[in-house]
């Protein structure tokens, strides 16, 4: 498990852009990573999306795959961003959306690792609210040298 301490060692991203709260899994020999964020509505986006039915963008769901997929690449490479690499978001494929998550839910969080090549990394993402996909994807990293 790791906490949040930890979580902003292996990412660069800080208050309001760092989605992932805690990580209660990490699975190096399966190359898997179960992380989550809470949803409050106390969450800045909420005040214009939607004022009257607030629904976590989309693209910060995608985004809270990506950062938990980030996590595990880090984890795998045995490197964190003070070592001078990042992982930047560069695509998806096969996106779905099934449900919208609201202030309250707890998003859960799974990647799984699939490929790497020439340093472009490949993973199997989904995210849940309970028992419920919410959205699946194939998320796209670029590792990069900074």
């Amino acid at each position: 498990m790791m906490h949040i301490k930890e979580i902003r060692e292996y990412l660069p991203h800080r208050y309001p852009f760092l989605l992932v709260d805690r990580v209660a899994e990490l699975d190096m020999d399966a190359k898997s990573i179960r992380a989550y964020k809470n949803v409050s509505v106390n969450e800045p986006f909420f005040t214009g999306h939607f004022p009257d039915y607030p629904i976590m963008p989309g693209v910060l769901i995608i985004e809270a795959m990506a950062q938990a997929a980030g996590i595990l690449g880090f984890k795998m490479m045995g490197l964190k961003p003070a070592d001078g690499t990042l992982y930047l978001f560069v695509g998806s494929d096969k996106l779905r959306f099934r449900q919208p998550v609201v202030p309250g839910d707890q998003l859960l969080l799974d990647a799984q690792f699939l490929s790497s090549k020439r340093g472009i990394w490949k993973f199997a993402c989904q995210a849940r609210v309970g028992d419920k996909l919410v959205c699946s994807a194939e998320i796209i990293c670029a590792e990069q040298k900074v």
